[in-house]
């Protein structure tokens, strides 16, 4: 199985100046864990995780003034859809991280999670046993 059969193609884009409170509200709102951030000044994407906003708010920062750009990863590993799913875990194992964004020639296209995964490799029938 390929990571474009497992990947979310609901993809959250906001900006670097958004606030970690706008980026946990839109998160929540889409039910997702990551959002991209989308930088047209710096020219690049970034992730802005769940988990990036629990580690600002356990350091004591003020979600309605830390912006999402102090907090985003840069250093983003992207997937590609034809990558297969070990591909995928692979990476993220390797990186310590639970979501990939998914590029192809355009731009982002989807994302894949550690949970979309495990959802395509645990067959249907056994989660009624």
């Amino acid at each position: 199985m390929l990571v474009r059969d497992a990947m979310s193609p609901v993809i959250l884009t906001i900006g670097p100046a958004h606030t970690l409170r706008q980026a946990a509200r839109l998160m929540s709102a889409r039910r997702v864990g990551a959002a991209v951030v989308q930088d047209s000044d710096a020219g690049g994407f970034g992730i802005l995780t769940e988990r990036d906003i629990l580690d600002a708010l356990g350091a004591d920062r003020n979600p309605d003034h830390e912006t999402a750009d102090a907090h985003t990863t840069r250093d983003v590993v992207f997937a590609a859809p034809t990558w297969t799913l070990t591909e995928a875990a692979e990476a993220m194992t390797r990186g310590g991280f639970r979501h990939l964004v998914v590029l192809d020639d355009n731009g982002p296209v989807g994302i894949v999670s550690v949970r979309d995964i495990v959802r395509c490799w645990i067959p249907v029938h056994s989660a009624a046993a």
